[in-house]
C-alpha cells in the first residue's frame, strides 16, 4: 500500500482533464482463466508496485496461458500518475491506490472493466468492495490488488534499548512525543516520503479530523512535525525495508506488509533481528492499491484475463501469503496462512477497523499546502 504525494503539475494536468510464493494452479481448476482471444496477441504490460506479487504468480499465469507478461516496477503514485496523464503508458493494467485511481477516473484516463470477462468477480468481500465504491462507483474501474495499514515498525531490541522495557511501541507516542523520538534518532527513524500519509497520522495523534480540508488544522499538523524533524533521520518510501531487515534503523514508519517483509528477511537472514509492526493504538489510516486498465492498454483482454486470474481464491492467497498484505478476496480467506489471518495488524479486529480512516481526495489547494509543509518540513526552507 501503498501510497505516495503526488507533484502539483500532475495534479493540474489531472484535473485540467477531468474538467474538458502462489501455487501453480491447474487450468482445470474452476473458475479457471478461458484461453485468450485470437485476435490479440500474447503480450501483456503490468505496472506495479516493488515488492508486491507473489514469487510464481507471472509464471504460472504465463505457463497457463501462453501469455508473455513484462512486469515492470515503480515506487511512487507521482510516478505511475505522470505515465498515466501522458496518454501513452504502454502498460496493460497498473496499481493505483484509491483516492489516484479517482481522480485519474475523473481525467479520463481508464477504461471500465468488462464484469462479463471476469467470473471470479464473485470471490471478492462485499463490504470490503463497497468501502471501496465510495471512491470507484459501483467498483466500475478497478479490483483491489491488496489492502493495508500505515503503522510502526521497530527493532525491538534496539527501541527496548533506547527506551527501556515499556515503550510505547503500540502508540503514535513513539513517534510524535520528542522525549521518545528523540532517544532513537542515534539507531535510526525512517518516514515515508509522503506528506499525506505523515500529516493525516499527526492529525489523527492530535485528535483532529485526519482528512481535514482547513489549513488551521493542517498547520497543528506541520507544527507537531516540526517539533519531532530534528530526530527524523531519513525520508524513504521503499529501502526502509532492507534497513530495518538489517538494523540499520530502529523505527520506521510504513505500510504493514513492507514491514512484515522486513521481518521475513531478517528471519531469512537469521541475522537475530526481531522486527515488529503495530497498527498505533489511537488510529491509522487504511488503504487500498486497485488494479485498473489503462483506456490507452493495447491488451485489454488479456488484462482481463490477469485479474479473473489473480481473484482466483488459491491465487490471490498465494500473493498475500507472500507479501504480508490483505485483500478484497474473501473465497482466499481460508487458504491465507494462518499468522496473516490472525494477526491483528495485518487483519484489524472490529474495534481497531473503527480507528482507521481511508484518504480524502485532496482538492489542489491543499495539495500545494501540503507540497509547500513537506518541502519547508525536508528542507528547512
Amino acid at each position: 500500500m501503498k501510497l505516495r504525494t503526488i507533484g502539483l503539475s500532475i495534479a493540474a494536468v489531472i484535473l485540467a482533464a477531468a474538467c474538458g510464493k502462489t501455487p501453480a494452479p491447474a487450468s482445470e481448476t474452476a473458475g479457471a482463466t478461458p484461453a485468450a482471444p485470437a485476435a490479440e496477441e500474447k503480450v501483456l504490460n503490468i505496472y506495479n508496485w516493488s515488492d508486491y506479487i507473489g514469487e510464481d504468480t507471472i509464471k504460472n499465469f504465463e505457463k497457463e496461458t501462453g501469455i508473455k507478461v513484462t512486469y515492470d516496477v515503480f515506487d511512487s503514485n507521482e510516478i505511475l500518475e505522470a505515465k498515466l496523464v501522458s496518454g501513452n503508458t504502454g502498460y496493460d493494467l497498473v496499481v493505483p491506490s484509491i483516492q489516484y485511481l479517482a481522480r485519474q477516473v475523473q481525467a479520463g484516463v481508464f477504461q471500465p472493466l468488462d464484469k462479463s470477462k471476469l467470473p471470479n468477480w464473485k470471490n471478492l468481500d462485499p463490504e470490503i468492495m463497497a468501502r471501496i465504491a465510495k471512491l470507484d462507483a459501483d467498483n466500475t474501474y478497478a479490483i483491489n490488488w491488496q489492502w493495508g495499514t500505515t503503522g510502526i515498525g521497530y527493532n525491538v531490541a534496539k527501541v527496548k534499548a533506547a527506551l527501556g522495557p515499556n515503550a510505547p511501541v503500540d502508540s503514535w507516542d513513539l513517534i510524535f512525543k520528542p522525549e521518545n523520538i528523540s532517544k532513537l534518532k542515534s539507531c535510526g527513524v525512517a518516514v515515508l516520503d509522503t506528506p499525506q500519509e505523515i500529516l493525516t497520522a499527526a492529525l489523527k495523534y492530535l485528535g483532529e479530523d485526519p482528512n481535514s480540508f482547513d489549513e488551521a488544522t493542517i498547520r497543528k499538523g506541520e507544527a507537531l512535525l516540526t517539533k519531532i524533524r530534528p530526530y527524523i533521520t531519513e525520508f524513504n518510501s521503499s529501502e526502509y525495508i532492507n534497513e530495518l531487515a538489517n538494523g540499520d534503523i530502529c523505527v520506521a514508519v510504513g505500510w504493514s506488509g513492507d514491514v512484515f517483509q522486513a521481518q521475513s528477511r531478517a528471519q531469512e537472514a537469521k541475522n537475530g533481528i526481531d522486527i515488529q509492526y503495530n497498527i498505533p493504538k489511537e488510529g491509522a489510516a487504511m488503504w487500498f492499491d486497485m488494479m485498473a486498465i489503462p483506456k490507452d492498454a493495447k491488451h485489454p483482454n488479456n488484462a482481463h484475463l490477469f485479474l479473473n486470474y489473480v481473484m482466483r481464491p488459491e491465487v490471490m492467497a498465494g500473493i498475500s501469503n507472500y507479501v504480508r498484505y490483505a485483500n478484497a478476496n474473501k473465497a482466499a480467506t481460508p487458504l491465507l496462512d494462518k499468522d496473516i489471518v490472525e494477526n491483528p495488524n495485518i487483519t484489524p479486529p472490529p474495534e481497531m477497523m473503527a480507528k482507521l480512516f481511508t484518504f480524502a481526495v485532496v482538492p489542489p489547494d491543499v495539495d500545494r499546502l501540503y507540497t509547500r509543509i513537506w518541502t519547508k518540513l525536508k528542507t528547512g526552507k
